[in-house]
């Protein structure tokens, strides 16, 4: 059905931005992942995990 509306040079073009979405996405994901649960994501990195300690 899309290729109804989409000519030759349009799905050469799409195909050409493939690696480019790709990319967008793998970044966005891992800013979304440090975003939302930096504590977690950091307490692996020896430097940083010191930060986080609790005083119980």
């Amino acid at each position: 059905m899309l290729s109804r509306f989409l000519g030759p040079h349009s799905w050469e073009l799409a195909g050409s931005w493939i690696p480019t979405v790709g990319m967008w996405g793998a970044v966005g994901t891992v800013g979304l992942a440090w975003g939302a649960a930096r504590q977690l994501i950091l307490d692996w990195v020896p430097y940083i995990n010191s930060k986080f300690k609790k005083n119980v």
